[in-house]
């Protein structure tokens, strides 16, 4: 489990204490998540327009707890990564970046009340994402790795497709 905005971790808590499974986390919410052995905390850089193969240092946001998620699996030495449901498509509209109250349901994720019943979450920068989803490509081609989208649909053309069943297979 991944979680680089600090409203997601805020609203998220509970979860964060008690799961034993491995959790990264924006280093900043260390005075909020207790510190235990499967908690793992990463430094967010606010340099934009950079890909970080090393993340021990830092690693930068890219719009998308996505594009920090790439980073990190090539940090880990990861060939081969499939992206799972990312769709790249909201319908709820508005300004990049705003903070925004969630209706009853989520109509942007794939379930009904991932963001929902007024929480906070940060609508997306569509184009941002797409700039670090194309670095994260281009830098992993360049080592000979590969991103595919195995997600059925949607609207993210950045990486090779393929079905999950065949990633899985491979």
């Amino acid at each position: 489990m991944l979680a680089s905005n600090s409203l997601v971790i805020e609203q998220n808590l509970e979860f964060f204490h008690s799961t034993n499974i491995p959790v990264f986390l924006d280093s900043v919410e260390h005075r909020v998540v207790k510190n235990r052995e499967n908690v793992t905390f990463f430094n967010l850089s606010s340099i934009p327009q950079k890909f970080a193969r090393d993340c021990s240092i830092s690693l930068f946001r890219g719009y998308t707890v996505t594009s920090v998620t790439l980073q990190l699996t090539f940090h880990m030495g990861f060939s081969q990564v499939a992206l799972f449901g990312c769709d790249h498509h909201f319908v709820t509209d508005g300004p990049a970046n705003k903070t925004f109250n969630a209706g009853e349901t989520d109509p942007n994720h794939f379930h009904p009340k991932y963001f929902a019943d007024g929480v906070k979450w940060d609508l997306p920068d569509l184009l941002g994402s797409e700039h670090h989803y194309d670095l994260a490509d281009k830098m992993s081609s360049h080592f000979g790795r590969r991103i595919y989208n195995c997600t059925e649909g949607g609207n993210l053309e950045i990486f090779e497709r393929k079905a999950l069943a065949h990633f899985l297979s491979m």
